[in-house]
């Protein structure tokens, strides 16, 4: 198993970071990683939503937990290779929220998929504080 985790604190509050976890559309605005993204369904456990990087090939992944102001797990699979991202929030002091994308990847190419997956996440975690701490 290949597992990484990443993490940043910010001062906006859980359901702000929700806000903006449960709007899959509009992740575009502070992942950079994202050239097209679309859900099939509400942000719940179960629904699948398509997400396209830039110069890369699309893939679908299902959401397996969702759990409002607490975070949510995907899962992707891709040619026997499971990609598991669990994005928790969590109050950590008053008025500091710690925001942790924690990945385990299983299966025949884990080693190989683990840097291009979380290979970005110090950059989408510092995107995503700017845009919670700007009020957008």
């Amino acid at each position: 198993m290949w597992t990484h985790e990443e993490s940043m604190e910010t001062t906006a509050t859980p359901a702000q970071v929700w806000r903006l976890f449960a709007d899959v559309a509009g992740w575009k605005q502070w992942n950079a990683g994202i050239e097209r993204i679309a859900i099939h369904g509400p942000f719940a456990r179960g629904t699948t939503f398509d997400m396209q990087p830039p110069g890369s090939e699309p893939f679908t992944s299902t959401l397996l937990d969702v759990e409002e102001n607490i975070g949510f797990t995907d899962e992707t699979v891709i040619d026997g290779t499971r990609v598991v991202v669990h994005h928790g929030i969590a109050v950590v002091a008053p008025g500091r929220t710690r925001v942790v994308y924690r990945t385990e990847i299983t299966g025949p190419a884990a080693a190989e998929f683990g840097p291009m997956v979380t290979g970005d996440f110090p950059d989408v975690l510092q995107a995503l504080k700017r845009r919670l701490e700007q009020g957008a």
